[in-house]
């Protein structure tokens, strides 16, 4: 069965001097300001859509590595996850053009080389991860505590 999410935006005046504010429509993600600004400069307390789709993309890399890693009979205690969306001008356009994983697990009787093929086997599979693919490249790095 499918499923949809919503998120709602607002965006007041021009792109540089203007900001919006994005929800999600869950609840579960409050209104957060947002600005070019936070794109291209320091965050100061705003997101930007390039946080968000790492945030999305971490979220969906540990769900997808955990159920990896629990059919290969090995089910993790821990598994934290930070994914970096770069965001660079290429040419004349803006683009996110990498989007690097880290992950540091907790995971009882696996060896480094198992580990490794599930994140591996996380980042093909996870639903984020093909979304991006052929857009923006993808790298994961992957170690036991």
């Amino acid at each position: 069965m499918a499923t949809k999410r919503t998120a709602k935006a607002v965006w007041e005046h021009d792109l540089v001097h203007g900001s919006g504010r994005v929800r999600g429509e869950s609840g579960a993600l409050p209104e957060v300001p947002v600005s070019w600004a936070s794109r291209t400069e320091e965050a100061k307390g705003r997101t930007s859509p390039e946080e968000l789709l790492a945030a999305a993309h971490a979220s969906c890399f540990s769900m997808a590595l955990s159920s990896g890693l629990a059919k290969m009979q090995f089910p993790p205690e821990r598994l934290e996850v930070s994914a970096t969306a770069t965001f660079d001008k290429v040419g004349d356009a803006w683009s996110v053009t990498t989007m690097e994983i880290d992950v540091v697990g907790k995971v009882p009787n696996i060896d480094a080389a198992k580990f490794q093929e599930a994140a591996k086997n996380a980042s093909i599979g996870c639903p984020i991860s093909r979304a991006l693919k052929g857009n923006v490249e993808v790298r994961v790095s992957a170690r036991l505590l």
